[in-house]
């Protein structure tokens, strides 16, 4: 089982004191080269004239956007107390039993635009970086990572069992487990009848939960089928099968 969960435009903030981050420490050294050429990339597109329109960032986040030009110095902190948006608040890494925090360990891994993939134990200082930024010298960074990141994430998922993947379409741009779109399954939210739909933020959070779920029941679905069994013991679910061939099964939750 591997679940791709996305990062989070909110992070900590770094700590006055400790470690930063070590790249070769790092999970998936095959994505080493890349990481650097992104941070490298980042750093200096934080120092430039530009860096708000090329980050696509106000500048009320000027202090962020300064924070990046020392990021190999700042503090590291692991990788899930690093993220703070609705979906890492569904996930609830720190809420989970001791036998869901070492199945975390073994199947989830956070799809960064800066980091590309990271597991729970890897530590990582906080960044400001969209993966719809256009960085001096890498500009587009979903063709980059779409390199890399597809057989990296097969590797990851392993020779069977299912794969949940937890994030937006922008996200998922940068890459999806090579050919293995028949285990890939797309988690969706029915937002509801107009007058009674959820915001984005429940919608995030449920799919986090999602997540937090499958890793606290202790099962680990073989296919799209299991995995809908699964969740739908929880929320109203519906099992969409791939439009075409090669490509993902969508799974809908409902609030209930």
């Amino acid at each position: 089982m591997l679940i791709i969960v996305p990062p989070s435009e909110s992070k900590r903030p770094p700590e006055r004191d400790g470690t930063p981050v070590d790249l070769d420490a790092l999970s998936f050294p095959e994505l080493r080269h890349t990481r650097r050429v992104v941070a490298e990339a980042l750093i200096r597109t934080s120092r430039s004239l530009d860096a708000f329109k090329r980050l696509q960032v106000p500048p009320s986040r000027a202090p962020e956007v300064a924070a990046n030009v020392h990021l190999l110095e700042l503090p590291a902190m692991p990788v899930l107390d690093l993220y703070t948006g609705p979906v890492h608040d569904g996930v609830n890494a720190a809420g989970l039993s001791a036998a869901g925090a070492a199945r975390a360990e073994q199947s989830l891994v956070v799809n960064s635009a800066l980091w590309g993939l990271l597991r729970p134990a890897d530590r990582v200082p906080p960044y400001r970086l969209h993966v719809c930024a256009h960085l001096l010298g890498v500009d587009d960074l979903e063709p980059a990572w779409r390199e890399v990141l597809p057989s990296a994430l097969a590797a990851a998922a392993g020779p069977s069992g299912v794969i949940l993947d937890l994030r937006s379409p922008a996200n998922r741009a940068t890459g999806s487990p090579a050919g293995m779109g028949d285990r890939t399954v797309w988690l969706r939210v029915d937002h509801g009848p107009p007058g009674q739909r959820v915001g984005e933020v429940i919608s995030k959070r449920l799919r986090g939960a999602a997540g937090h779920e499958l890793l606290e029941s202790g099962i680990d679905p073989v296919d799209p089928l299991e995995l809908a069994a699964v969740l739908g013991a929880r929320w109203p679910a519906r099992l969409e099968p791939p439009e075409r061939p090669g490509r993902a099964w969508t799974l809908t939750l409902s609030i209930d």
